[in-house]
């Protein structure tokens, strides 16, 4: 994040517009990477280890534009959509470059205007570059790495959970069966019982059929759900 910000701050002083672009796009997902990695939000980790490819891609370019790889220029305005001449920050900032003007009032056209020249530097502005670049390319694929393992971690802690009970609710109604078989068994005896054709038990047909159907309410009453 930091290393980003910088290289953010340095591009802003050269008018580098692409990579002013492409460094808040990285500023953005890092710090959605890092709020997955607080919030337990694996989605979000992948998201980053994608962008990761593409960053270390883009500095990969930055590094072959130049060292003018591939017929690249480090002198064209690519870097800044055409809309400048601007170079990088440090090609007249860098480590011991002395910045030299000189009038050009003496040819037409130019007036008002100055030669700027450079000299005494330590290291070459694009190598200056390249290092940056190289940085970013170290931390993405360390970040890359870090993100496979938080990944990881996470979908471990999830297949171990115990999931037994902790997505279906806890049943509501509790039905009691060993009773509701008691009762039907009670209840089909009794059934029985009064359509007997023993002729001591006509007088008592209805006291039985009665007793039925308490039988029958009782049952009815065991079978009804009790509240969890």
């Amino acid at each position: 994040m930091l290393a980003a910000l910088e290289r953010q701050v340095f591009d802003f002083l050269g008018y580098q517009w692409a990579p002013i672009l492409a460094n808040f796009l990285h500023i953005i997902i890092v710090i959605l990477g890092l709020f997955g990695t607080i919030q337990y939000r694996p989605r979000y980790i992948v998201v980053y280890a994608i962008w990761t490819a593409v960053w270390v891609t883009w500095n990969i370019f930055i590094i072959c534009f130049y060292l003018e790889v591939g017929g690249l220029s480090k002198d064209s305005e690519l870097l800044t959509f055409n809309i400048s001449r601007h170079q990088s920050w440090w090609s007249e900032n860098g480590p011991g470059c002395v910045r030299k003007e000189a009038s050009m009032s003496g040819i037409k056209g130019l007036d008002n205007h100055s030669y700027i020249s450079v000299i005494g530097c330590a290291l070459e502005y694009r190598y200056i570059e390249v290092m940056h670049s190289s940085f970013q390319i170290l931390i993405a694929l360390v970040g890359f790495v870090y993100a496979c393992y938080v990944v990881s971690v996470f979908t471990e802690e999830e297949d171990s959970f115990d999931f037994i009970g902790g997505f279906d609710p806890f049943p509501l109604y509790h039905v009691n069966e060993k009773p509701t078989n008691l009762c039907s068994s009670r209840h089909t005896f009794l059934s029985q019982l009064s359509h007997n054709d023993l002729p001591d038990l006509t007088a008592s047909l209805q006291s039985v059929e009665n007793l039925t159907i308490f039988s029958s309410q009782a049952c009815v009453s065991e079978e009804e759900p009790e509240d969890g």
